[in-house]
């Protein structure tokens, strides 16, 4: 499992009143199912700004079809949000 995925940062985690800047969901192209993405839990991601990343840590699902829930290090600006991570 020492492949890279390329995948893409769907929104931030959110409450009813909050929204958490640390904490996004990703989906990955070619997970389509909880029990694939349930593999990558514990995987390091990075998301790149400038010459530097922002590095996280995939933590959970987030639901039934495939997506994850990453905390990164530092908060994720906005421009994250549909880039590739």
């Amino acid at each position: 499992m020492s492949e890279s995925l390329v995948g893409f940062v769907v929104s931030y985690r959110t409450g009813p009143k909050t929204q958490r800047s640390k904490e996004c969901v990703l989906k990955f192209p070619n997970v389509k199912s909880s029990s694939e993405a349930a593999r990558l839990i514990g995987r390091k991601v990075a998301w790149p700004v400038g010459e530097r990343k922002i590095r996280g840590k995939i933590v959970a699902l987030h639901g039934k079809q495939g997506l994850v829930r990453v905390r990164f290090k530092k908060g994720v600006s906005g421009q994250a949000l549909r880039d590739t991570c």
